[in-house]
């Protein structure tokens, strides 16, 4: 039973290293930027099973509620979405230009490019 419990931080786990091993394995740059993003989803689900409280309420003071939950982790995910999003737009158009400047947008062809120059 206390494997279920911490389901969540597995999926954080499974999702964290998916990313990550995306990120490395990959030369395509495309697909590195989709690593990032499945990296990022981890670590806001990471945050936001933090932020949840069981049986919490709202902040909100009233007679009789003694467990509140706090809602400053799910506001900074909602900054940090934004914030990804952009990164995620900036780092897609940047792909446009290599793609534009090399005529590819693999690293190793790219390296390779730059080496013999």
């Amino acid at each position: 039973m206390e494997l279920v419990g911490l389901l969540n931080y597995w999926i954080v786990i499974v999702l964290m290293m998916t990313g990550f091993y995306i990120v490395i394995s990959h030369g395509n740059l495309v697909k590195k930027i989709v690593g990032l993003n499945v990296f990022q989803v981890s670590v806001f689900l990471l945050y936001i099973t933090m932020g949840k409280v069981h049986g919490g309420t709202a902040p909100i003071l009233e007679e009789g509620i003694a467990l509140y939950s706090n809602p400053l982790p799910h506001v900074l995910i909602l900054t940090a979405i934004v914030v990804g999003v952009a990164t995620t737009a900036l780092g897609l158009a940047l792909v446009v230009r290599i793609s534009d400047a090399y005529g590819t947008i693999e690293d190793d062809e790219i390296d390779a490019m730059e080496n013999n120059d």
